[in-house]
């Protein structure tokens, strides 16, 4: 029954993925990261060490996504800080995987959290703009 149910949400993930703009896939990802160190908090908790390697493996490499495809040039100062940052919480993932420390994994979250609801409050026409600047920016690349 749960494998039909797990087919049925990576499914409606694949759809949505597909259908979402930039500025929602990032938060999705946000989401994501979050929602990988929650488990892996579970699974510390409960001592299933593979699978919370696994799940701070994925938040890690979420965040190493989001760092990565920072337009640190467009962003400034802000952007820089924001690499900076997302830097620091994979080296606080690493180190909370190594002791096995769930107080990281709360910071991690509790750093992450504030940029999503951050990124959230973004007001539609500001996304807009983002969009259209960055269509341009790609076209005068071509």
């Amino acid at each position: 029954m749960y494998k039909g149910i797990n087919a049925y949400k990576k499914g409606n993930l694949k759809q949505e993925v597909a259908l979402a703009d930039p500025h929602k896939l990032t938060l999705m990802l946000m989401q994501g990261a979050v929602d990988k160190i929650a488990i892996a908090k579970g699974c510390m908790q409960r001592k299933e060490f593979q699978a919370k390697g696994d799940n701070i493996g994925k938040a890690t490499a979420i965040i190493i996504n989001l760092r990565d495809t920072l337009d640190i040039e467009a962003g400034g100062e802000v952007g820089e800080n924001l690499f900076a940052l997302y830097d620091y919480m994979v080296g606080r993932l690493t180190d909370a995987h190594v002791q096995n420390n769930l107080q990281i994994l709360d910071e991690v979250i509790n750093l992450m959290l504030p940029i999503k609801t951050a990124w959230a409050s973004i007001p539609e026409s500001a996304k807009q703009e983002a969009f259209a600047a960055q269509r341009e920016k790609q076209q005068a690349a071509v």
